[in-house]
């Protein structure tokens, strides 16, 4: 049994924001209905290229990522007929999930005061680009705009001197982040509402996840009056510690290492680089001797592991007690027998995907494929008891698809 069986959720929501929190919450389980605008359908499925990626006709990633494991339903929330079946299909849920921005709420009759007269105890959850409350809480935006630019996350990744900024490193990264943040907040709700039985009204929006992605950071500037600044492409890493930064290797790869307390693994990786004299080295008997003499140990450990492989160090470095990781695209994480050993990428039916981050009981999820436009509309009408004869009424009069 999955820890959301028997939650139903409505998803009434597009691009990629608020869909993925639906996704991660048929992965845990949910029955997730996607209302789609009974023509257009949900503006994410023309999306077929984003930079060198682009794809052609059958299963799309770009629909397919937020999408997994639900139900799509073909409808027309602007006619009265279409408005019934909603109505209908809330007083049926447990969680209402919404993109849409106020006005449009208001417009058709599905914000929090109209969906609770439906159902009083429905969760009501709403992702939005600036939260709900201040002057521009009835804008709209994307993760470029709310998520990456504007929370701080592209200013502190370009390096100084570089024309205009850093893109994010692939597409609906911020989306995805906050729809889990999202899905979380839902399932806190839920919680509460088993434990209280009252029901919750949660918000989640871009800018403050990307502002929570920074936290760290951006609690450090404002204590210390200084904003970050990214170091040049190409840089080492820590100025006062060799064990933390890049390394190149022989076929081009790259080692990342993040050893905090290089006093410690020192001894360790001279070993492993078959350089075990430097382990009794003056220069690098302590932690303080290591910061001060970093740039002559940066230059030897540079040489050692430009001297194979990533496959070879991979091998060797396998026994290092300290954390290190080879730098990999977007392509090369499907080879990671790490990443296949724990599932976090799944088959979906024609498509592999990466699986949400969350496992129960040491358990994958199961993946199920997403909807095509409005596949499920006949299925999810009968289960509301409409008959053959007034389905295709609907049908006729444009409200369902």
């Amino acid at each position: 049994m999955k820890p959301l069986d028997g939650v139903r959720v409505l998803e009434v929501a597009m691009y990629g924001f608020v869909p993925s929190a639906g996704g991660v919450l048929a992965d845990w389980g949910a029955e997730v209905i996607k209302i789609e605008h009974a023509v257009t359908g949900d503006p994410q499925r023309g999306l077929k290229q984003t930079g060198n990626l682009k794809v052609g006709d059958g299963p799309n990633p770009n629909i397919w990522h937020a999408n997994r494991g639900k139900r799509s339903l073909g409808l027309d929330m602007s006619r009265p007929e279409g408005k019934e079946i909603l109505d209908e299909l809330v007083r049926r849920a447990d969680v209402f999930l919404t993109s849409f921005l106020p006005r449009s709420r208001q417009k058709l009759g599905i914000d929090v005061e109209d969906i609770r007269k439906l159902n009083p105890k429905v969760i009501y959850a709403r992702g939005s680009a600036l939260g709900p409350r201040g002057p521009e809480s009835d804008k709209g935006g994307f993760d470029m705009t709310a998520f990456w630019s504007r929370a701080s996350s592209a200013a502190s990744i370009t390096p100084l001197g570089q024309e205009g900024i850093t893109p994010p490193p692939g597409p609906a990264y911020g989306d995805t982040i906050s729809g889990t943040n999202l899905a979380g907040g839902i399932a806190a709700a839920l919680f509460r509402r088993e434990r209280t039985g009252e029901p919750s009204v949660v918000d989640v929006s871009l800018l403050g996840s990307g502002l929570w992605a920074m936290g760290q950071t951006i609690s450090l500037s404002m204590l210390l009056d200084e904003a970050l600044q990214a170091p040049k492409t190409g840089a080492h890493g820590s100025p006062t510690n060799p064990l933390s930064g890049l390394y190149r290797t022989a076929d081009g790869r790259y080692l990342s290492l993040v050893m905090l307390q290089p006093g410690r693994y020192w001894a360790d990786v001279v070993h492993h680089i078959d350089r075990p004299e430097l382990a009794d080295d003056p220069r690098f008997s302590s932690a303080e001797q290591i910061a001060a003499h970093t740039a002559e140990a940066v230059e030897i450990l540079r040489e050692a592991f430009a001297a194979r492989t990533l496959a070879e160090w991979t091998e060797r470095l396998g026994t290092l007690s300290g954390p290190w990781a080879p730098v990999q695209d977007s392509l090369q994480v499907s080879g990671d027998p790490q990443i296949r050993a724990n599932e976090y990428l799944l088959s979906a039916g024609d498509l592999e995907l990466v699986s949400s981050p969350v496992q129960f009981d040491v358990q994958a999820p199961e993946l199920g494929p997403a909807p095509d436009f409005a596949a499920q509309t006949e299925e999810i009408l009968l289960e509301l008891g409409l008959d053959w004869e007034r389905i295709i009424e609907l049908k006729t009069a444009g409200a369902v698809t």
